[in-house]
């Protein structure tokens, strides 16, 4: 089973934080289309060379989560996709109902997702100091769960709910009870999670959603989000300046399950490539960063990194 998260708890006992409300400007939609590049180093072999006697910085995509029962968006095999935007979610109440219906069955499949072989060889690889930190764009905080200590969460966290009115975070598990018993017989009437499709962000597909009643903010009766950046919102900037900086700090960055399809990753690949650090990417399939690539490894994640944590030698002291 996997661990209860801690969480924290105001003067009433309620599982809450007070963060000043942010306002999230839209971001502009991703118009890149796959298109192959050849890049001349393609093994693990190529990988161990590159980053011998180097530190670097992992940014991982959900291609990483796969092997804990975790689709991703773009992998070979992916169904289509369509996510809901951060503009049809605070916009529309229809939206948000079908969404957190959808997210009240798939969030209890990632809650009981475990970390596979490719998180723990990230964990082995920060041991021994060859690793930097993570910069992750999984919302699933299993490399948290695996036992990483420097981890960036780029796009947020799935297990806490933040208010748009009056900035209040809860745990998803006090939402959970709370939908429940706004809700009795839903889940129940939806099936067995095991059965149902489910998205890297926790969306659940399922149809039969217009009965379900949302919950209001306890505090305010505000609108609650997931605490998760959507599509069309962007990263807080702080987040993104302090995985800039872990970027920098680092003499190499690797990136693990991610096509960098979206700009929010991308930026640190271009980062890394402009200031002379070699570039690895392991990923089944191109992504848009493979123009930047010193070597490019498609095949399972779990399986070349944990290749790379039995090869790479620890860097010299510094």
């Amino acid at each position: 089973m996997r661990r209860v998260r801690n969480e924290t708890h105001d003067g009433d006992g309620g599982p809450l934080t007070a963060y000043p409300r942010r306002v999230f400007p839209q971001a502009r939609p991703t118009t890149w289309q796959p298109e192959a590049v050849e890049v001349a180093r393609t093994t693990v072999d190529d990988a161990v060379e590159v980053l011998s006697g180097l530190r670097f910085t992992a940014l991982t995509g959900a291609g990483i989560s796969t092997d804990s029962g975790i689709p991703d968006y773009r992998g070979p095999d992916s169904p289509p996709r369509n996510p809901m935007t951060y503009q049809q979610f605070v916009g529309d109440e229809e939206f948000r109902r079908h969404y957190w219906a959808r997210n009240h069955v798939g969030w209890k499949h990632v809650n009981r997702s475990v970390p596979n072989g490719g998180h723990r060889a990230l964990v082995r690889l920060e041991e021994r100091d060859i690793l930097a930190g993570i910069i992750t764009q999984n919302v699933d905080l299993l490399h948290e769960d695996a036992g990483s200590r420097n981890v960036i969460d780029l796009h947020g966290r799935y297990d806490r709910v933040i208010c748009l009115s009056c900035g209040r975070i809860i745990s998803r598990t006090h939402l959970s009870e709370r939908l429940d018993a706004l809700n009795p017989g839903f889940l129940e009437s939806v099936g067995d999670v095991a059965d149902i499709e489910i998205a890297p962000d926790a969306d659940a597909v399922i149809e039969s959603t217009a009965h379900f009643r949302p919950a209001p903010c306890e505090f305010c009766g505000g609108v609650l989000k997931p605490e998760i950046v959507y599509f069309g919102e962007n990263v807080p900037r702080e987040r993104v300046e302090r995985a800039f900086a872990l970027v920098d700090s680092a003499d190499a960055l690797l990136v693990a399950g991610s096509s960098l399809t979206v700009m929010s990753g991308l930026r640190f690949v271009r980062h890394a490539a402009d200031g002379g650090r070699p570039v690895v990417i392991v990923n089944r399939g191109i992504t848009r960063g493979d123009k930047y690539a010193t070597v490019k490894i498609e095949a399972g994640v779990s399986d070349v990194l944990n290749k790379l944590a039995d090869s790479l030698p620890p860097p010299p002291p510094r």
